[in-house]
């Protein structure tokens, strides 16, 4: 007996012109119902009441065991109550403010990263949200994959959508089972490193560069000649991790590179070692370039004048990428490429004093025409080659508070204090506020850490007082005000409370010391929270 419903089907396919409707027969009783005087829709009926009847004559089967595992255990513990009604606030906020707190969204980044350093997870309930917010923000994916932990990692799995999980490093998290020899290598590693994605293999070689620089070293030069040139290029960014003289060798032959950028990073990582032939070969060009008059009260400059073969394998492009001339183009480059630490001994000089001396050319030493390449290319150094003394004395001691404004720093002020240590950074940073006010400190601010410290955040409530009382308008300090909603130290929202009193009521000052402190009270609280 042929099946009603395929009959059905091909009536459908061909059309009633040309296929005409099943007879009426014993198998399909309901048919008497159906009014066959129009085709079409005399099909139609007859589909829907066969699929009533398909539905109902269905026999259960058993229930067949779940084929898919569970997620794995975390063993951290899970968010305080408090804590976790405030991350379900902070994924729900999309607005920019209210009349009463700032962009509380905005705030989210830092919760996430104060609750991994707690060492919390994540509700269980609250792991889909988190990661839909981490799709849509790039830069919470590291605290977001890892307080959503294993769990976030087995729904990635299942939604692709949160693909992105897959390819963030995983968080290391207390497990009940023996850790493996720390000689042997995962079988899992290998074949991630030969077969996944792009972001994986650099995410896995990373890791494998902090645990064991060798392996690291080891593995990417197995498969160094089969990779793409811009492939290459951000793994041998991973070999900042670990970076020693044991990768000379690796770094030496990248140098000669078909790719143009490959030869130029494998350059600047051999320059940030000061052991290195090509650190020596710079310090011999900067030598010559570079030595003190007879007298000894000037640094005489003597520039070079020819790219030649050797400097251009040691990363230095002839033609000059920035528009300066192509002598102070290879100038600069030879100079902030040298070892720092060549200066004293070349000079006799300790660096604050070396930068205290004039500096003229080699044939007219009244000109000053290199002074200024000579300090920024150092400068360079000093932050390639993370050397505070050098970072201290280019920066100059901390602003005193006096008329006038600022002169103009040398090289990338912000850079140097990122070479410092914390405290320092700050204690600066706070000085040169004080002498300065907020006009040129944003980037300085950029590189201090966050939150603030209780006197860098009072050096900037009294700057931002001082800017209300001088009739400035807020919306001039936009970027400075930004940022203090999310570094300014919590414990400043008193003094910023009573900002907000002092001002004239209804004025733009005054509802923008009002959001402040609110915002101030906020993050207050929602630390807290996380403290308990």
């Amino acid at each position: 007996m042929s099946d009603p419903w395929e009959s059905l089907q091909t009536t459908a396919l061909l059309g009633t012109d040309r296929r005409p409707l099943p007879a009426p027969g014993p198998a399909a009783p309901y048919d008497g119902a159906v009014d066959r005087a129009d085709p079409a829709t005399a099909l139609l009926e007859l589909a829907a009441l066969e699929t009533v009847r398909r539905r109902a004559g269905a026999l259960p089967v058993p229930a067949a065991a779940p084929a898919d595992r569970p997620a794995p255990e975390d063993p951290r513990p899970e968010l305080p109550a408090a804590a976790a009604r405030r991350l379900s606030l902070l994924l729900s906020t999309r607005g920019t403010g209210s009349g009463v707190l700032a962009n509380v969204g905005e705030l989210l980044p830092q919760w996430l990263a104060t609750a991994r350093e707690r060492g919390y997870r994540a509700p269980a309930a609250g792991v889909p949200a988190l990661l839909d917010a981490a799709r849509a923000r790039s830069e919470l994916r590291p605290d977001a994959v890892a307080l959503a932990g294993p769990l976030g990692r087995w729904l990635a799995e299942r939604n692709a959508d949160w693909r992105f999980v897959q390819r963030a490093a995983p968080e290391p998290v207390p497990a009940p089972q023996p850790a493996p020899a720390p000689d042997a290598v995962p079988a899992e590693g290998d074949r991630l490193w030969h077969e996944g994605l792009f972001a994986e293999r650099v995410t896995h070689l990373t890791l494998l560069r902090r645990r064991d620089p060798a392996a690291g070293l080891a593995l990417l030069g197995g498969t160094w000649s089969t990779e793409r040139a811009e492939d290459r290029l951000l793994f041998l960014d991973a070999l900042q991790e670990g970076l020693s003289l044991a990768d000379e060798p690796f770094l030496e032959a990248a140098l000669g590179d078909r790719s143009k950028n490959v030869r130029a990073t494998a350059a600047e990582l051999l320059s940030t070692l000061p052991g290195s032939a090509l650190a020596t070969r710079m310090a011999e060009r900067a030598r010559t370039a570079v030595r003190r008059s007879a007298h000894g009260t000037h640094l005489l400059v003597t520039p070079p004048t020819a790219c030649d073969p050797a400097m251009q394998r040691d990363g230095i492009p002839p033609k000059s990428p920035t528009g300066r001339g192509e002598r102070a183009w290879w100038f600069g480059e030879v100079i902030a490429a040298a070892p720092l630490s060549l200066w004293s001994g070349h000079t006799g000089l300790a660096p604050d004093r070396l930068l205290a001396l004039r500096v003229g050319d080699a044939i007219d030493e009244t000109s000053s025409t290199w002074a200024d390449d000579l300090r920024e290319a150092w400068a360079r150094a000093a932050v390639r080659q993370q050397d505070a003394v050098w970072a201290r004395a280019l920066l100059g001691p901390a602003p005193v508070p006096g008329p006038g404004r600022p002169a103009r720093a040398t090289g990338a002020p912000a850079k140097l204090l990122a070479v410092l240590p914390p405290a320092e950074r700050a204690a600066w940073t706070a000085a040169f506020i004080e002498a300065h006010g907020l006009g040129d400190a944003f980037q300085l601010l950029g590189a201090c850490a966050t939150p603030w410290t209780p006197p860098l955040s009072t050096a900037v409530v009294e700057a931002l007082a001082r800017a209300a009382a001088s009739g400035a308008y807020p919306w001039s300090h936009s970027g400075v005000l930004g940022m203090t909603e999310r570094a300014l130290s919590p414990e400043s929202a008193a003094a910023v409370e009573a900002l907000a009193a002092g001002s004239a009521p209804a004025t733009a000052w005054s509802e923008t010391f009002a959001r402040l402190a609110g915002t101030l009270r906020f993050r207050e609280a929602m630390l807290a929270e996380l403290a308990a």
